[in-house]
């Protein structure tokens, strides 16, 4: 069983928040920040690019769990 290559709308905003906050404790961006300032635009543009080094896990019907890189999100 495979599950749909797209973020929901509940990933998205952990992913957002998660990076966000990284970035504002100083973790460096991944990204040129020329012109950006707030954490969260950082970090959308970041999820934009699919440049976040992270890996979702998703839990399907059958108690089995899935992990999937960020990158192979559309």
């Amino acid at each position: 069983m495979k599950s749909k290559p797209i973020l929901t709308k509940y990933e998205i905003v952990r992913i957002l928040g998660t990076r966000a906050t990284q970035i504002a404790q100083g973790a460096p961006p991944m990204i040129d920040i020329t012109g950006m300032t707030d954490a969260l635009t950082i970090a959308e543009h970041e999820l934009e690019q699919k440049i976040i080094p992270i890996i979702i896990i998703r839990t399907l019907p059958n108690n089995k769990k899935i992990e999937i890189p960020l990158c192979d999100f559309q």
